[in-house]
């Protein structure tokens, strides 16, 4: 039978993985710029959305499978801290998001695992 606290962090962590990778998605919009051709702003659009279309295929492919995708986010956080070390505001908002998720999957498949 689950408990409250293990229902509270299946869909805690679930849920902000969902309102992250739509978060993420605003960023494409950066793509609509006066001046440019629409081929190119279709490409810069899709280009933009590529992260959040890795974290769609993610989500969807390990659903059940918590630990996956925690290590994945957590990977993915310190992907992006090598890749913007330069810009610490950036890294806090996109990678902190992805640690704190990460952990709420990982604390989640332990508590299921070990039927706390």
């Amino acid at each position: 039978m689950k408990t409250f606290h293990t229902h509270w962090f299946v869909w805690l962590s679930r849920s902000l993985a969902i309102l992250f990778t739509a978060f993420i998605s605003l960023f494409a919009l950066d793509a609509f710029q006066p001046g440019k051709t629409w081929q190119v702003i279709a490409l810069d659009f899709l280009i933009h959305l590529i992260p959040a279309f890795l974290l769609i295929r993610v989500l969807i492919l390990y659903w059940s499978r918590e630990w996956i995708i925690g290590i994945v986010l957590i990977l993915l956080g310190i992907t992006y801290l090598i890749i913007a070390f330069e810009h610490l505001d950036w890294v806090l908002i996109i990678s902190g998001p992805l640690f704190l998720m990460g952990g709420f999957f990982l604390i989640s498949w332990f508590i299921r695992v070990h039927k706390l």
